[in-house]
């Protein structure tokens, strides 16, 4: 890294607030994977590896009550596809950097520093992605050495792991009500509920949750694209026929005039 990109002090300013944020919610990750057998070492890899606090508290309730690795890895799939996305939008404010750095970028990068860099590449023309890393590794850093106090400190005070389902369900539970936007949201999650159960007791096992996800997600794309291409073609006649009306509008009073 260039002399001139060492600006850490600034950019530790600007990442102090998210950083700060993780230390509660890191301690509490590391008491609930020390509670489902993961000792001080493996949490703080987990932590550099995973770095997803919704990723780490689904391993932590899953090895509980003892699901399959497959299942795991599955879960984590689905869960984590999300910054695909995030990724992609990052992308225009990173095309010229190259693919090793891209892929040293995208190992840190998660929900909220994702949100302080897009901020920052949207209003500060000056930001790089230098400094954009520097944000990940600050978040990173805090984020692991949360985990692993946690873990220590479920060393010290006994934890009911009973508790970690529950954690678990109100995590999502707030995650699903920050994604409801429509009706079509709320059905899907519906559906997807009502087929976790009944999967789960058709099968016996617990494998029937991601077939649920998949199914109720897939339905829930096939309706909305239907409904979007539906409604396609009265947007765009709308579109033209107020296009129109603005042109008219703009035409010189001599044009008007003359056709009087």
């Amino acid at each position: 890294m260039k002399v001139e990109d060492k600006n850490w002090l600034n950019v530790f300013k600007i990442a102090l607030p998210l950083c700060i944020s993780y230390v509660p919610i890191g301690l509490a990750c590391g008491i609930l994977l020390h509670s489902a057998g993961f000792n001080i070492l493996f949490t703080g890899l987990l932590s550099i590896m995973v770095f997803s606090g919704g990723a780490q508290f689904l391993i932590a309730s899953m090895l509980a009550i003892h699901a399959p690795m497959l299942q795991v890895l599955l879960m984590l799939f689905f869960l984590e596809m999300r910054y695909a996305l995030l990724s992609a939008s990052l992308s225009p404010f990173l095309k010229k950097e190259p693919l090793p750095f891209l892929i040293y970028f995208s190992s840190s990068m998660n929900d909220e520093n994702y949100a302080i860099n897009y901020l920052k590449f949207a209003t500060d023309k000056k930001w790089n992605g230098h400094q954009a890393v520097m944000v990940n590794h600050f978040s990173l850093l805090f984020w692991t050495v949360s985990n692993m106090v946690g873990s220590t400190i479920g060393n010290l005070i006994h934890f009911d792991v009973n508790l970690v389902n529950f954690t678990l369900t109100a995590l999502f539970g707030y995650m699903l009500v920050m994604q409801v936007k429509n009706l079509l949201s709320i059905l899907v999650a519906g559906l997807s509920g009502v087929l976790s159960v009944w999967l789960i007791i058709a099968m016996n096992s617990t494998m029937g949750l991601v077939i649920a996800t998949l199914v109720a997600s897939f339905l829930g794309f096939l309706v909305e694209h239907g409904l979007e291409g539906r409604s396609d073609p009265l947007l765009l006649r709308s579109l033209r026929l107020r296009h129109r009306h603005e042109s008219f509008k703009e035409l010189p009073k001599e044009t008007t005039d003359d056709h009087e």
